[in-house]
């Protein structure tokens, strides 16, 4: 072999383990099952023997009291003949509403498939229509909140700039007629003169502040700089208004009392009087802007607010809207199909229920003994007989049930029947009595069942061997799985849903578990889902 060719297959050898290893799809390690729709059952099959009839006592599956008595001793009765019934009315009340319920379940399963109709599109466009109206009427109700906002801050802003230029005015005739009454009397260099000029020079400094202030307002046109034109104004009137006071004061010391005038005292006591209206006037223009602030941020908010609302409202209709005139969802579909299937449960509980409060014949034969009377309380328990009944026909079969199996069974059960005796022939039969009383057989507990035949094959001989199949449990058109694709954990039921490549968990609801290794789904699956079967 050449040296080529050797590193060719090598070549082709690693090539070949990587592919394996890294780039070819691995297949998946489970099987998959179509949910689907059958027939689903569950039986046991057990061996028994063929007896010699015997008296039968029996009595009720459920307590109660006896509303009426049918038969007496000695009367022939016929298999299924009504013999005796508890009162059931409070199960019959139970059972309309449930049947109600089916109704109202199925009503809306129907309203879900067949969509919405013309009329609810129609108010549900209105309902659009009147909601988007609303929204533009709160966008311009907002709009117009805004600028009417705006427009009142603005006006009083406008007011407070007109109220700073009264307050100038007024500070600055208060200087000017304080320097006149200053320059006539207040000139020497005493002490009350030097106060007087003292306080003159800080009202004309505060005067001159304001007007820098106000100049600066103006230039502007911002409403911060108004708010510190009115803050500086305040404070300077307080100031003027204290160094006023100060001035009269002075005027009223002795060495001047008779010198200065009255006109001129009271020119000092009308300007404080005028500086002092200015300060409250001021005042008022602050908490006029700042009432004017809290008043339009509550308007634009109730505004803002109710946009929201309104805008809430119509995308709610919208989505409505579109809900209803989209098709429907298959997992609303299915809850809605679950919803009937729980109602048609209820249903069937209640109906069982009812019909264990009947007492039945459960073969044909002769009354021997009535041990109760209309009125009376029976429990469902042996000791508690309510007939006994002998049997027409002369032979029935005997049967040893496990006790895991034996609550599946029911009196009334249908039963296959094969006799060794007669190869390729099965006889049908159903079960007339279950013993309450166990049974030991190599220390596993039994519970024997009796067995009775329909029609009596002719030849039977007692204690010929019979293979029975008891059908304990029948569901028709169910949609059904295979039992080993159920995991169960924490009282849960799940199954593994394989959907566009992928693997979901779901959890779901089992009813009947049948023989043949097939569950019954009660909810949780549709019919077609694949489910992984591992």
């Amino acid at each position: 072999m050449s040296k080529n060719i050797i590193v060719f297959i090598s070549i082709f050898l690693v090539s070949l383990l990587l592919y394996q290893t890294f780039f070819k799809k691995t297949e998946p390690s489970f099987s998959l099952f179509q949910t689907t729709r059958g027939n689903i059952s569950q039986e046991i099959s057990e061996t028994g023997q063929v007896r010699g009839s015997k008296e039968i006592n029996f009595t009720f599956k459920s307590a109660g009291r006896i509303e009426e008595i049918y038969v007496m001793v000695g009367e022939k009765v016929q298999e299924k003949d009504v013999l005796a019934k508890l009162e059931n009315s409070d199960l019959k009340i139970q059972r309309q509403e449930a049947q109600a319920n089916l109704n109202l379940a199925q009503v809306k399963l129907n309203k879900l498939l067949s969509g919405a109709s013309q009329e609810e599109i129609q108010v549900a466009q209105t309902t659009v229509d009147n909601a988007e109206i609303s929204l533009k009427t709160a966008q311009q109700n907002l709009e117009d909140v805004e600028k009417t906002s705006e427009k009142n801050l603005h006006q009083a802003y406008e007011d407070a700039q007109n109220t700073l230029n009264d307050a100038y005015l007024k500070i600055h005739n208060a200087f000017y007629a304080l320097d006149l009454i200053q320059r006539t009397y207040f000139t020497g260099s005493d002490q009350e003169s030097l106060r007087v000029k003292e306080n003159k020079n800080t009202i004309e400094g505060e005067m001159n502040n304001i007007k820098s202030y106000l100049d600066i307002a103006k230039a502007s046109n911002k409403n911060e700089d108004v708010d510190i034109a009115l803050f500086q104004t305040k404070r300077a009137l307080d100031d003027i208004s204290n160094s006023l006071k100060i001035i009269r004061e002075v005027c009223g010391e002795p060495s001047y009392r008779n010198l200065i005038s009255s006109t001129d005292k009271t020119t000092l006591d009308n300007q404080r009087s005028y500086i002092n209206t200015a300060l409250t006037n001021v005042t008022n223009s602050q908490q006029n802007i700042a009432s004017t602030k809290i008043t339009n941020e509550s308007n634009i908010n109730t505004a803002q607010s109710k946009v929201l609302t309104a805008e809430g409202a119509f995308k709610k209709a919208q989505d409505e809207f579109s809900l209803l005139i989209s098709p429907p969802r298959q997992e609303d579909i299915d809850l809605y199909e679950a919803e009937v299937e729980k109602a048609k449960t209820k249903i069937q509980l209640l109906e069982k229920q009812i019909e264990d409060t009947i007492l039945r014949s459960p073969i044909a034969g002769q009354i021997t003994r009535i041990n109760k009377k209309e009125g009376e309380q029976v429990q469902p328990a042996l000791q508690d007989i309510v007939f006994s009944l002998l049997g027409d026909l002369p032979f029935e079969i005997k049967t040893n049930i496990y006790e895991e199996d034996i609550v599946k069974i029911e009196v009334g059960n249908p039963v296959d029947i094969s006799l060794v005796a007669f190869p390729n022939k099965i006889f049908k039969g159903r079960v007339i009595f279950i013993d309450p009383a166990e049974k030991l057989i190599e220390e596993v507990v039994y519970y024997e069942v009796t067995i009775g035949f329909e029609e009596m094959p002719e030849k039977i001989k007692p204690g010929m061997t019979a293979d029975l199949i008891i059908k304990t449990a029948m569901r028709e058109n169910v949609l059904i799985i295979p039992q080993d694709c159920l995991q169960e954990k924490d009282d849960k039921t799940t199954v593994e849903i394989f959907k566009d490549g992928a693997i979901e968990t779901r959890e779901i609801e089992v009813g009947l578990r049948g023989s043949n290794n097939m569950a019954e789904v009660i909810s949780g699956l549709s019919e077609g889902e694949e489910v992984i079967l591992r």
